[in-house]
């Protein structure tokens, strides 16, 4: 009786420390998307070799479209994290600021001609252009939020109301084409790489966030502002310029989500490009297990949250649910984890914890 109560407790006990760990959650959904798609259509998980109009090798299947858009997603919430964790909320207008940072892109690459027939500069120096001005619309934003005490939401509601007649103004209402075949590798494929390219660009970001974490104390800093900004001022630090600088770097993630977006159709539509991705972003920070209000923050749960959500919505599409109804299932996930979330719920399975835990105690000592 003994040994089969310590074995009850040890697997109870083991459970509940699974269940506390901030992976969990966004594990938990991953794996049940997977069996859900298992047992539905194993060809689901199916990847091909084929190969492009130009006769390169690329891979293709769901799961490739998966690690495609879900790449561009990934990038979005390293950024959407850091200034959730420094603000105690969420900028709604990483969509618009996409619209204007690949609207930048455009106009350096056509120049006065939107459709040109060579490139009228280097892809790199308009990226760049577009990295410096999607940093200043950060900086706008940061300080709005920082400087002026404007709750996130509102002050970035301000690009996300303008920030697409922006972009259409940058190019004149125009729709510039590019025709150079070699702009279109940043959001297809490298010619003799079968592995779409976004997923190199994710990766070359996460490597970059994790050196700067590890390296320097941006991890320290900003969970420190979120938790307690009043206690980190005391402790020398400067609240103002960490929750700027977490809307600077949200800003130069835009600027590559914005690169490859308008180098997937090598032009743009100011009205429909990354339209509701701000959205997207912050339900992997939610689904990462990130408290929304800021704070502690765990940036690999808020990456494996954006391609769980790319999952979610690559499912739906098969299962024939329109584009407009997405919204709709994506909001039931952002009700679950608020739920969840919330102190209420947690405090009630903790009681539930203890209750069990008290109960098998005193059967192992019955």
């Amino acid at each position: 009786m003994q040994t089969t109560g310590k074995k009850k407790l040890g697997v109870s006990g083991l459970l509940g420390k699974l269940v506390r760990q901030q992976m969990f959650i966004p594990l938990a959904a991953l794996l049940l998307l997977a069996l859900f798609n298992l047992i539905v259509d194993p060809g689901f998980f199916q990847v091909s070799l084929g190969y492009n109009n130009a006769g390169n090798p690329v891979l293709s299947g769901y799961l490739i479209t998966i690690l495609d858009y879900g790449s561009e997603l990934a990038i979005l919430a390293i950024g959407m994290t850091l200034v959730t964790a420094a603000s105690g909320g969420q900028d709604i207008s990483v969509g618009a600021a996409i619209a204007i940072s690949g609207s930048v892109i455009l106009r350096v690459l056509c120049g006065r001609d939107s459709r040109p027939e060579t490139l009228q500069a280097p892809i790199i120096v308009a990226f760049l252009v577009a990295c410096v001005v999607a940093m200043l619309f950060g900086a706008f934003n940061g300080a709005l939020v920082a400087y002026f005490r404007i709750q996130p939401m509102v002050a970035t509601l301000i690009l996300y109301t303008a920030g697409r007649s922006i972009a259409a103004w940058i190019n004149n209402n125009e729709l510039p084409i590019i025709s150079e075949p070699s702009f279109a590798y940043f959001g297809g494929y490298i010619p003799g790489i079968p592995v779409p390219t976004p997923f190199f660009l994710a990766l070359i970001c996460m490597i970059i966030i994790a050196i700067v974490l590890r390296m320097t104390n941006l991890r320290l800093y900003t969970q420190a502002v979120g938790i307690n900004e009043s206690s980190s001022r005391l402790n020398g630090l400067n609240p103002e310029l960490i929750k700027v600088l977490s809307f600077v770097i949200l800003g130069l993630c835009v600027a590559v989500a914005g690169l490859i977006k308008v180098s997937r159709l090598s032009t743009i539509n100011y009205s429909v490009v990354a339209k509701d991705i701000e959205m997207d972003a912050i339900l992997a920070v939610a689904l990462g297990g990130n408290p929304l209000g800021g704070g502690k923050f765990n940036m690999t749960a808020s990456i494996i949250g954006a391609y769980v959500i790319q999952f979610l919505t690559t499912t739906l599409y098969k299962l024939n649910v329109q584009s407009d109804a997405l919204p709709a299932y994506k909001a039931v996930v952002v009700i679950v984890l608020v739920v969840l979330s919330a102190p209420t719920v947690k405090d009630y399975f903790a009681g539930l914890g203890k209750k069990l835990k008290s109960q098998s105690m005193s059967k192992e000592v019955g």
